[in-house]
């Protein structure tokens, strides 16, 4: 199968942008409101936006006050809407525009959806604020009030009219939007709410909101909350630069948010017009909905509300021939937050997490000691210390962790080394048992090649030492009464990269198992830098992170992990996307190159210049090609036997029990199908 040519399109992957205005205006000026109006969505079309939201009443200002009952006002309104319905003909763009309009003697504060010159609909405020400030009541009445669902305007006939719109875009059937006014959102259940339940994904607010001191991080919290309340995406719109101070001040703040995520916010007190672009990603929103049976339950509950609504069909084929990048930063590491304040935060709890998964387990077990295979590399490292801190919250004696070395044919002396260290840093049982004897023992009885002096280093070779490590754990366990505790993360369930059954795939508890191999680097960076089990510890967690990761099962030189499974930060970033949201491959792709293409671009956790690596977009994939194929297809065996362990992170687990449920004898074709839309080079997708 061919590569699409417009692989880097954004339309391709189920992004839209939508663009929030916030533009200059004067009081009473639809004359110049509309040219600035005009002015925004042309520039608004010429980012490939395709939605651009208004604030509220922009074509009039929404600090007219008794000048609303002015008729020259209105007139002048509905002239400037008139010039925005001409404009709107040659733009690839939908405007939702904020107006005064008299319908049946009545005065409404009311957005317009315009569309190649159409109105698509008019959608009046339903609640209207009479306090402190507020008196939209003296001039508006509520949308409650409008009994019709049609009316005339401008020339137009039939124009949809009703707070219970929904607007399609049939070319993108992901994509449904619903409008709401200023303080509708400020009400125990705004109309979005239904909306979403209806089936939008966009939720559209054209805004006045003068500002207040810390009025700002509450509008945050309002947006933010309603999107990942509504699984949706929420665009927020307020009047800015230009609007009466008689008794007010404004800030034009404008955000969009996408399920509880600020995707961009606008420049707040600035004295000039304004544009901002997000790149909303629909499929998101569809994967979360489908996932949250809640949602559904909703629906189903509020189904008379839900069918109360009426949809207007907006025809308006997006641009998929040529190369649309996102304009949206994805980080590298989705489980590793960049910013550090936040980074030690999560480290912090996530270690609360697993050690206090452990606490339980040793209780309800009646058990006060644990045995815990060392090898003086990351995975194990990070056990260790959750181990310690289960035993500190106890109060029992370090000395109850029996941890064991066991150097095996290929072990280096430096992780050797490093786990001595590690046990005498945190002072617990160090024993170390040559696992040697007992494997050539085993390879002579099943008559391996090895025994008889052959160097055959095969996955039998490998899987013996590996067996041989877990064996000495569980009968040690049995001889001091104890519990095996697991050191396997995330990564290596995902990729089947461990040693089935008696290996590192068992124990009685697996601390780690929900931990990707990304995060378990900053999490022993954590504990080296916050010193919870003082700071001695900290040059040798500083080693531990310093070495290559290896198994060290095969002689003869390092034998790197990601040679086989690929680079863990690409497999981590391929895992959070697949199994936190079920993407098609090639949209990974997509946002894998934003992500890794270019090392000077983005923000990154602290690491070292050389460890800064960039991928094309024929590395991810290839690597994406050997992730669906274990994943989906080699490994699930593995992981539908899994020792308990605690989730610590929305980004899922592996368990049977818990996020991940699937046949262990699935066929990745399809998967593996969508990778080969995926082009070798960016030049292939010109």
């Amino acid at each position: 199968m061919k590569p699409t040519p417009e692989f880097f399109n954004l339309h391709r992957h189920d992004f839209v942008r939508v663009a929030v205005a916030v533009p200059r205006l004067r009081v009473a000026d639809p004359a110049f409101n509309t040219a600035q109006t005009i002015a925004a969505m042309r520039e608004a079309a010429g980012r490939h936006a395709l939605v651009a939201l208004f604030p509220e009443l922009g074509l009039s200002a929404y600090s007219c006050d008794d000048l609303f009952q002015q008729q020259p006002l209105l007139d002048g309104c509905l002239r400037g809407l008139e010039a925005v319905l001409e404009a709107s003909r040659e733009l690839p763009l939908i405007a939702v525009v904020g107006l005064p309009l008299r319908i049946d003697g009545m005065l409404f504060n009311c957005a317009a959806v315009v569309h190649r010159g159409r109105l698509a609909g008019i959608v009046p405020k339903t609640y209207l604020p009479n306090y402190r400030e507020f008196y939209e009541m003296r001039q508006f009445a509520s949308g409650d009030c409008l009994r019709r669902r049609e009316l005339s305007l401008l020339g137009q006939q039939g124009v949809p009219c009703g707070d219970r719109l929904l607007f399609d875009v049939p070319d993108q059937p992901l994509l449904r939007f619903h409008v709401e006014i200023c303080e509708d959102l400020w009400t125990p259940i705004p109309p979005s709410s239904f909306g979403a339940l209806a089936g939008a994904t966009l939720l559209l607010n054209l805004s006045a909101s003068n500002v207040t001191i810390a009025k700002a991080d509450y509008r945050r919290e309002l947006v933010g909350n309603q999107s990942a309340r509504c699984l949706a995406a929420y665009a927020y719109s307020a009047a800015g630069y230009g609007e009466s101070t008689t008794d007010l001040a404004w800030d034009g703040h404008g955000m969009v948010c996408e399920n509880g995520t600020l995707l961009r916010e606008t420049e707040r007190f600035l004295d000039d017009s304004q544009l901002i672009c997000a790149d909303v990603d629909l499929d998101r929103l569809a994967q979360e909905r489908a996932r949250q049976t809640s949602f559904s339950q909703s629906v189903l509950r509020h189904r008379q509300a839900c069918a109360e609504f009426r949809t207007v069909v907006i025809d308006e084929k997006l641009d998929r021939a040529g190369r649309i990048l996102l304009d949206r930063e994805y980080g590298r590491f989705p489980y590793v937050p960049a910013d550090p304040v936040k980074r030690n935060e999560r480290c912090e709890e996530i270690h609360a997490i697993q050690v206090q998964g452990l606490v339980t387990r040793m209780r309800s077990a009646g058990i006060k000691k644990l045995v815990i295979g060392v090898s003086g590399g990351l995975d194990s490292c990070n056990a260790l210390l959750v181990c310690a801190g289960a035993v500190d919250k106890l109060g029992l004696p370090r000395e109850n962790i029996v941890a064991v070395s066991m150097p095996g044919f290929a072990t280096s002396e430096r992780t050797r080394a490093q786990a001595n260290a590690l046990m005498a840093g945190i002072g617990c049982k160090a024993l170390e048992i040559d696992i040697r004897p007992s494997c050539r023992q085993m390879l002579e009885d099943i008559g391996h090649p090895y025994a008889s002096g052959e160097e055959r280093y095969d996955v039998t070779f490998e899987n013996v030492q590996a067996g041989e490590r877990t064996s000495h754990l569980f009968r040690l366990a049995n001889m001091h009464g104890a519990l095996v505790v697991g050191t396997g993360d995330l990564s290596e369930l995902a990729l089947g990269w461990c040693t089935y059954g008696v290996g590192d795939h068992m124990s009685h508890y697996g601390v780690n198992g929900s931990v990707p191999k990304t995060l378990v680097q900053y999490l022993i960076r954590w504990a080296a830098d916050a010193a919870p089990f003082g700071p001695a510890l900290g040059p040798v967690l500083k080693d531990v992170l310093d070495t290559e990761i290896s198994p060290e099962l095969v002689p003869g030189g390092v034998q790197r992990s990601e040679d086989s499974v690929g680079p863990y930060e690409l497999q981590d970033f391929n895992l959070y996307f697949l199994l936190r949201f079920g993407f098609r491959p090639s949209k990974i792709a997509f946002l894998a190159w934003h992500a890794w293409h270019d090392a000077t671009r983005g923000r990154w956790p602290d690491m070292p210049a050389e460890l800064r690596h960039a991928y094309g977009i024929g590395d991810i994939k290839h690597w994406l090609r050997v992730f669906v194929k274990r994943f989906i297809q080699d490994m699930q065996y593995k992981r539908s036997c899994l020792p308990n362990g605690p989730k610590v992170g929305s980004g899922g687990s592996l368990s049977p029990r818990g996020d991940y449920r699937a046949p262990s004898d699935a066929d990745a074709g399809a998967w593996l199908a969508d990778v080969e839309t995926i082009p070798d080079a960016m030049a292939q997708a010109a």
